[in-house]
């Protein structure tokens, strides 16, 4: 397989990703050019939001053909195009066969909650520290630990083990059960592990059956009654339509834990919130934050 690899600014972007698929690309990847530098743009944005800037100033734009043929004649009718113009053809170079299963594995490593508490893939051994573990592999479900707003609710966990042992947990918008199954990890009673995409209810099924926990997993409707713990890893804009349902699903004391959140959004929650109960941003990690708040 040879690699076709472009320079170009956001506004081409588009563009050139229909091309390079019109021209029989196996695939596509764009990642920022500046990467590592000083000039590197963090890029955030939700569902149904304008995101705050299109994309990198500047971008590496790397396309797979199956030979160098295919290659060479897509970089020169590339060029040839009018809406090229400002772009750069890099270069192109011969991909080695490679075991891409192993490779991707590599790529994914046991992630630390705590000293005690990781995340490890099934290819790992747990590191020998590990007293709690949950086996997970990436899938199509959001939730593998290696994201900032994952770990955060992993470390409230951790942190927060008297309020769940022998207590009943919501997850809402469980994606991969990862949360829930965190909270059994720390003996929670009764977990409920909830989402509105059929293919997250299948995968957090899964994934609590290989783990040897109890989940009961299904459609948001399984929610029913009070909760000494809510948990919602989601994003901003879901998160404030759900005030009202959350807030109604927690126990008097109960503690409600939401991320997904970037922190320029934490005073929108504080007021979406406030009728029910005051939230606070109780921990941060690279523009996300964690929010939690106590129902009296």
């Amino acid at each position: 397989m040879y690699e076709l690899r472009l320079l170009a600014s956001a506004m081409h972007i588009e563009t050139l990703e229909e091309a390079l698929d019109a021209l029989d690309a196996l695939c596509v990847s764009v990642e920022d050019a500046d990467a590592q530098t000083d000039a590197e743009q963090a890029l955030f944005g939700e569902p149904g939001l304008p995101p705050s800037q299109a994309g990198w100033e500047r971008s590496r734009i790397a396309a797979l053909f199956t030979d160098e043929v295919q290659a060479r004649t897509a970089a020169r009718t590339l060029a040839a195009q009018d809406f090229f113009a400002g772009c750069e053809i890099v270069g192109i170079t011969q991909v080695p066969d490679q075991d891409w299963v192993r490779l991707t594995q590599s790529q994914f490593d046991p992630v630390r909650i705590t000293d005690a508490f990781w995340i490890v893939p099934t290819w790992h051994e747990p590191p020998p520290q590990a007293q709690r573990v949950i086996r997970l592999d990436p899938g199509l479900a959001f939730g593998t630990g290696t994201h900032p707003t994952t770990r955060m609710c992993l470390r409230w966990i951790a942190s927060h083990a008297d309020m769940l042992a022998g207590r009943r947990v919501l997850d809402y918008g469980c994606g991969s059960g990862i949360l829930a199954m965190g909270a059994a990890r720390y003996n929670a009673r009764e977990i409920d592990a909830v989402d509105i995409d059929p293919a997250a209810v299948e995968s957090a099924t899964l994934n609590a059956r290989a783990n040897g926990v109890t989940l009961n997993t299904g459609s948001p409707e399984l929610a029913h009654g009070l909760y000494n713990v809510v948990l919602a890893n989601i994003l901003a804009t879901p998160l404030k339509v759900l005030a009202p349902l959350l807030c109604a699903h927690l126990a008097p004391g109960g503690a409600l834990v939401l991320a997904g959140i970037l922190e320029r959004q934490a005073d929108e929650l504080k007021t979406a919130y406030a009728p029910w109960l005051a939230l606070e941003v109780s921990d941060s990690e690279d523009g996300w934050a964690l929010m939690t708040g106590c129902k009296f």
